[in-house]
C-alpha cells in the first residue's frame, strides 16, 4: 500500500468534500488514484453524505430494542430531515440495527468521539500516563504512546466507532453514510440509552459458592463451641470422692457387730431360770 501524501488527501477532500479519514481511505485503495478515488467514494456513498451532512434533521423516530430474556433494553433516537424518509421501511430498518449495536457493545457510551467530555478524556490520559510500563521511558516517548492509547480507548466508548455486527468490515459510521447515500436524506444517532436488568441496585456481590461456603461455616460454629464443653470432662474428678465413700461405710461396721449381737443370749437365759423354780414350788 503506497503511502499517501496529506497534499494529495487535501486535493481529494477539495473535490468531494469527504472527511480527510475517507479520503485517505479511498486513495490507499486505488493506489493515489484520485478520480478512481472519487469513483470509491461514490460507491460508499460517502460524497452524497457529506454534501448532506450539514442540512438540519429534526424528523426520525425513536427504535427499541429489547433483547432476549429482557435483560438488556435500548432506546435510541436516529434524526433524519422529513417525516416521509423517517416511514421508509429502510430508515426503520436502519434503526433498528443501531439500536442491536448498541445492546451488543456494552463499553459504548456516547454517540461519537466527540461527544466524550474532557474531562473523561483527561481520566483516561491519567491512567495511561502512570502505567507501569512506560515509567522508564522518556517524557516525549510516553506522551506518544499514550496518545495512540488514548485514541485507541476514545473508539471503544465511541458507537460511531464500532464494527458493524452485521458486516464488521464496516463501521456504524460508514453504515450511516451508506443509508444517507441511499435515502437522500442526512442522517445522524443523537442519542440513546441502555438498561441493563439490576444495574445501579446495591446487592451483595456473592457468587453461590461462596453463599454455600458461608452457610457451612455458620453451621459449622456451634459445633465448635460444643467440643471445648466435652472436652472439659475433668468435671469428673469428683468420681474419686465417690470411691473413697465405701471406705466409710466400712469403719462402723465392727461397731455394730460387737455387744448387741452377745445381750439378746444373756436375756434369753435369765427366763430359763424362773420357769425352773415355780416347778419346784410345785
Amino acid at each position: 500500500m503506497a503511502d499517501i501524501p496529506a497534499k494529495l488527501v487535501k486535493q481529494l477532500r477539495d473535490k468531494t468534500n469527504a472527511g480527510f479519514a475517507d479520503c485517505k481511505k479511498a486513495l490507499e485503495a486505488t493506489d493515489g488514484d484520485i478520480e478512481k478515488a472519487i469513483e470509491w467514494l461514490r460507491q460508499k456513498g460517502i460524497t452524497s453524505a457529506e454534501k448532506k451532512a450539514g442540512k438540519i434533521t429534526a424528523e426520525g423516530l425513536v427504535e427499541q430494542y429489547i433483547h432476549t430474556g429482557g435483560r438488556i433494553g435500548v432506546l435510541v433516537e436516529v434524526n433524519c430531515q422529513t417525516d416521509f424518509v423517517a416511514r421508509n421501511e429502510a430508515f426503520k430498518a436502519l434503526a433498528k440495527d443501531v439500536a442491536m449495536q448498541i445492546a451488543a457493545c456494552p463499553n459504548v457510551e456516547f454517540v461519537s468521539v466527540e461527544d466524550i467530555p474532557p474531562e473523561i478524556v483527561q481520566r483516561e490520559k491519567d491512567i495511561e500516563m502512570g502505567r507501569d510500563d512506560l515509567a522508564s521511558k522518556p517524557v516525549n516517548i510516553r506522551e506518544k504512546i499514550v496518545e495512540g492509547r488514548i485514541d485507541k480507548r476514545l473508539k471503544e466508548l465511541s458507537l460511531l466507532d464500532q464494527q458493524y455486527i452485521r458486516d464488521q468490515s464496516i463501521t456504524v459510521a460508514d453504515l450511516i453514510k451508506q443509508n444517507i447515500a441511499s435515502l437522500g436524506e442526512n442522517i445522524r444517532v443523537r442519542r440513546f440509552v441502555r438498561y441493563v436488568m439490576g444495574e445501579g441496585i446495591e446487592k451483595k456481590e456473592e457468587d453461590f459458592a461462596a453463599e454455600v461456603a458461608a452457610q457451612t461455616g455458620a453451621k459449622e460454629e456451634p459445633k465448635a463451641e460444643a467440643a471445648p464443653v466435652a472436652e472439659a470432662a475433668p468435671v469428673e474428678e469428683p468420681a474419686p470422692v465417690a470411691e473413697a465413700a465405701p471406705v466409710e461405710v466400712e469403719e462402723p461396721a465392727p461397731v455394730a457387730e460387737t455387744a448387741p449381737a452377745e445381750k439378746p443370749a444373756a436375756v434369753e437365759a435369765k427366763p430359763a431360770k424362773a420357769k425352773s423354780g415355780k416347778k419346784k414350788k410345785k
